[in-house]
């Protein structure tokens, strides 16, 4: 980046960065929300640090009306102040006639706003309870930079201060906070109650947290001294004993690996009927979208338990780091993202060795490297300006592809060394801001290892290598390049610190080793001849692998030496060569059919993704030779683990059991499959634990592909009376598979008129999207209702519904999708936009190289 462009930038982040001439150190908030006019009144008092005399404060306010501002210096004199506001700054200017003293002071805001319905900011939620009638709650989501929308405030990261909060609300309604109540009484408004919360512990506004409603909470169980309670909405209570027990080991778990007790007093995990993310990491008070923290464990699928371990050991991962210890603005976001994912992985790992958390872990660092293959990627740690840029970095490179680079630089250095290093960064910066550096400098001292020499390739750089494996007398030879699908002018030569962790067995045995791979080739002596070699052995290295015909010839034929890991990333990285034009799709289902014995669960969610691909490339009239070759591929491990449980299974094969019948039935779309979950579906549907959760799951979505009027009228109704949030979901998203164009027709209704919550209805617009019947109608539609998603859905929706353009894999409408997304900018949108048009065109030239052949190499 040359100096002109730094420069510019920096100016640029001075429009949306506060003066650094005011700091806050407490916030004294007391609010009262009016649940049905949608108002909320406020009153706070700020204790600030005043640096310099000045006669002007400006801090942040969006949506605010303010009424009256005072301040009172240490001498006890006080100012009134003239209020203006800067709306595209999203900043409110106090003017005072005089300059105010340097030093300790108080000021004084009156406020009014809105409880919007955009889920963001201080917002309402509705529901129906059992009775019919419908509910409103308010909530709060200030992630990254919406408490402006609550309470004037300096709302930046680094800006940490105590809040004490006071919420006067409706005397039958449960108010929840941060910190544990201390005190409830009558308010002098009749027929309400005042609500003080203890004050919180130094942190940034983002955290800070409300929320009124009806509720119902859970016993207290104790981490430690810890009380931790679910609450949800009432009727909801029964499905909150799985995320209770999580949620509890989880906190254990992370106060014995950080080495620092729990920071907050209390711990509340509370489930939102309308939330536009997972999940938010309030201190004390955490906030969940339903399906991520509610659940019915014994009619759930393994899928919809673990997301829920997931995100709920996510959130309380960020306790300490993002809430405890945080980034000091924007740009180090991965600092608690990518560690959270990590950390995440770490406890559901600990908690359920039997879901080889790590292992189904490939799939998404998968997903992450897709992106990071792209021209269009971007850095892990890159600049934020505005609060749409920070909006925009919340995405796989963030969390994905952070928490994949920490894996594996935990596995080269050591899980105990790594875990110290940790350790020591939060102790170090325990209720401050920290920068990516600091985190180096706690694992360089725990170490003695130049971590950040090797790290800052990967921090700080977009893109991931590609390393080619050939042979080399007694021995192998490595070099490396940077991966792209679209290499026609990209430089490739951009060098990486790379940790190889190989595997080679040779006729003197078998070794395993480690190095850093510092230069663009390599060469590795071993101790005899090569009869077959793995690199990146244990499958934990954020880079691709490509090996010389001959020692993948060697290595397909000792499958069964390869750990699961390593056999997905075999499959992944070649299925990525294909897609980047260097290796032959014929070559690719070739080698994939010496997996039909696979038994497991990642590695054919690979082969089954990359064949799901190919239906959607390959012309309609041959989709039926690849059904046939797809039921081919998964007739003997289908064969093997038939409908029902066995006493064979594991923990997962239950999950590979829905998978591959699902496979079968959609993407095979095979007759008996589909005629066989009728008769499951309605054994089911009588008996909701009569069949496992997996099986029914598959069950729902092969019926809605192979589904008519009468089935599509079916899963409408059980979407609308779903009694649990699973249920709900399940059968929303079903909708947008049927494979007539009528019914897609009417689910695409469905996104606009109000049926779907708004926090749905991004995604499945961006489902029926890749319905290959009905994707030119879904394309039209999407044009003609942009205006709608944007005035209905969360801002941040908008870039990941707009995903589904990706599966538009056609010539000529690519070229309408540029030119649509050319003239409707994405707010929040970054390089996403940018990500999603790239992709699409990887997909148009696979199909345009390559369907033909697949046609050929099936027939």
């Amino acid at each position: 980046m040359s100096n002109h462009t730094t420069a510019v930038m920096e100016a640029e982040s001075q429009t949306y960065r506060l003066p650094r001439t005011v700091w806050p150190e407490k916030y004294e908030i007391c609010l009262t929300p009016d649940l049905k006019n949608f108002t909320f009144d406020g009153n706070e008092t700020v204790h600030v640090v005043v640096e310099k005399p000045t006669d002007e404060i400006q801090l942040n306010a969006a949506e605010l009306k303010i009424d009256k501002v005072v301040f009172e210096g240490a001498d006890g004199a006080a100012h009134e102040a003239k209020i203006s506001y800067d709306e595209t700054a999203e900043r409110a200017i106090f003017k005072f006639a005089k300059q105010i003293p340097a030093g300790k002071g108080k000021l004084a805001v009156k406020f009014s706003g809105i409880l919007n319905d955009k889920l963001h900011g201080f917002y309402r939620s509705t529901y129906k309870n059992d009775a019919g009638e419908e509910k409103t709650l308010a909530t709060t989501q200030f992630e990254s930079t919406d408490a402006r929308r609550a309470f004037p405030c300096w709302d930046e990261p680094e800006h940490k201060a105590v809040f004490g909060v006071t919420l006067i609300v409706d005397e039958k309604l449960t108010a929840i906070s941060n910190a544990a109540v201390v005190s409830e009484k009558p308010s002098k408004i009749s027929g309400k109650k005042e609500v003080v919360f203890a004050d919180s512990i130094k942190m940034s506004t983002y955290l800070v947290a409300f929320i009124v409603g009806e509720f119902v909470g859970t016993e207290p169980v104790f981490a430690g001294s810890t009380p931790i309670r679910i609450w949800a909405v009432p009727g909801k209570e029964r499905l909150t004993k799985f995320a209770q027990d999580i949620a509890v080991f989880s906190t254990n778990f992370f106060a014995d690996y950080y080495g620092i007790a729990y920071p907050g007093d209390k711990m509340d995990l509370i489930a939102i009927p309308d939330f536009a993310s997972g999940a938010m990491e309030n201190l004390g008070a955490i906030t969940f979208r339903e399906t991520a923290l509610l659940v019915e464990e014994k009619t759930a699928s393994h899928a919809e338990l673990e997301r829920i371990a997931d995100v709920v050991a996510h959130e309380i991962a960020h306790m300490w780091f993002g809430d405890l210890v945080t980034m000091k603005w924007w740009n180090g976001l991965w600092l608690n993202e990518a560690f959270a994912t990590f950390a995440e992985m770490l406890a559901v790992d600990k908690w359920k060795p039997n879901w080889k958390r790590w292992d189904s872990f490939g799939v998404s660092r998968a997903t992450a490297s897709t992106v990071d293959g792209l021209k269009s990627t971007r850095p892990i740690e890159f600049p934020v300006i505005s609060p749409d840029d920070a909006g925009a970095m919340f995405d796989v490179l963030t969390y994905e592809k952070g928490a994949s680079v920490l894996r594996m630089l935990e596995q080269y250095l050591g899980a105990d060394v790594f875990r110290k290093g940790v350790s020591l960064y939060l102790k170090k910066h325990e209720y401050a801001n920290a920068e990516t550096t600091d985190l180096w400098d706690g694992i360089e001292e725990a170490s003695k290892e130049p971590v950040r020499q090797m790290m800052d390739t990967w921090i700080f750089n977009p893109g991931y290598p590609l390393i080619s494996v050939t042979p080399s007398g007694n021995g192998i030879t490595l070099t490396q390049q940077r991966f792209f699908y679209l290499a026609e002018g990209a430089d490739t030569k951009q060098l990486f610190h790379v940790p190889i962790m190989y595997k080679a067995k040779t006729d003197k045995g078998t070794i395993t080793k480690k190095f850093i791979m510092d230069k663009d080739k390599m060469s590795i002596e071993l101790p005899g001849k090569v009869e077959w070699v793995v690199v990146n052995e244990g499958g934990h290295g954020f880079y691709r692998v490509a090996y010389a015909p001959e020692l993948l010839v060697k290595l397909t034929e000792n499958l069964k030496e390869l750990s699961a890991i390593e056999r997905f990333n075999l499959v992944n990285d070649t299925w990525a060569s294909v897609l980047a034009g260097h290796t032959k799709a014929a070559d690719y289902l070739k080698m994939i059919k010496l997996f039909v014995e696979e038994e497991d669960k990642n590695v054919w969610a690979i082969i089954i993704a990359s064949l799901s691909h190919m239906a959607r490339v390959i012309d309609a009239s041959e989709r039926p030779k690849l059904q046939a070759f797809v039921v081919k591929q998964l007739t003997a491990i289908m064969n093997k683990l038939g409908w029902s449980a066995k006493p064979t299974d594991n923990e997962l094969s239950g999950q590979l059991r829905g998978m591959v019948i699902n496979a079968l039935g959609t993407v095979g779309n095979d007759k008996e499959i589909q005629a066989e979950a009728a008769k499951v579906y309605d054994k089911y549907i009588k008996d909701r634990t009569s069949v496992d959760a997996n099986v029914a799951q598959a069950v729902v979505y092969v019926l809605a592909y192979a589904g008519d009027q009468k089935r599509y009228d079916q899963f409408t109704e059980e979407f609308k009376k779903a009694a649990t949030p699973q249920d709900e979901v399940r059968f929303l998203f079903a909708l947008a598979d049927f494979q007539n164009p009528d019914l897609a027709k009417e689910t695409m209704e469905m996104t606009v008129n109000g049926e779907v919550r708004t926090q749905n209805a991004p995604y499945l617009m961006q489902r029926i999207l890749g319905n290959v019947v009905a994707r030119q109608e879904a394309w039209e539609f999407f044009q003609k209702n942009w205006d709608k998603f944007i005035e209905q859905y969360p801002q941040n929706t908008i870039p990941r519904m707009s995903e589904g353009v990706t599966y538009l894999v056609d010539p000529v409408i690519e070229k309408q999708v540029i030119e649509f997304f050319k003239n409707h900018k994405v707010k929040q949108g970054g390089k996403t936009i940018d990500q999603h048009l790239e992709k699409l065109h990887v997909a148009v030239l696979f199909k345009q190289r390559e369907a033909s052949n697949i046609a050929s190499a099936i027939s």
